[in-house]
């Protein structure tokens, strides 16, 4: 097999759940993502606020994952609220690896994913339940007629 450095791998997802992944550092970013790939999940990432943007223009979430800190206080904080406002309403949560924690006095009531080496099954049980949360919100029950 010959890899270049554009290679892309024929790796089908299981498709259990789309999820968009916005981390700044480059290591976590990689292996969150390969986590969540070996997983089942379909996963997009992006390393920048900007770039998460565009890609949740571009398509469609079942989950986005934002690192907090996304280069400034509010990037993270502000990705999130976007997420929130589409019509397809994804779940929303940070993602922390190791010691980071979202900065900043505005804290809104989003979930939030602690990643470390020790707590993997915790991370996709984490990971399971939004994303269940989320279909249960977008279910309305049907109204009995009388």
């Amino acid at each position: 097999m010959q890899i270049s450095a554009g290679y892309r791998s024929n790796y089908k997802a299981l498709d259990l759940a789309r999820i968009l992944l916005m981390h700044g550092d480059l290591a976590p970013r990689l292996t969150i993502q390969t986590i969540l790939r070996a997983s089942g999940y379909a996963v997009d990432a992006a390393a920048t606020p900007a770039e998460a943007l565009a890609k949740l223009d571009e398509g469609e979430y079942d989950l986005v994952l934002s690192d907090g800190e996304g280069g400034s206080d509010a990037a993270g904080h502000n990705l999130l609220a976007y997420a929130r406002v589409k019509e397809y309403r994804p779940a929303t949560a940070f993602i922390t690896s190791g010691h980071t924690k979202p900065k900043g006095g505005y804290q809104p009531a989003v979930s939030e994913v602690s990643i470390y080496t020790e707590n993997l099954p915790a991370l996709l049980g984490e990971v399971a339940e939004l994303i269940g949360v989320r279909a249960s919100r977008r279910h309305r029950t049907l109204r009995v007629a009388v």
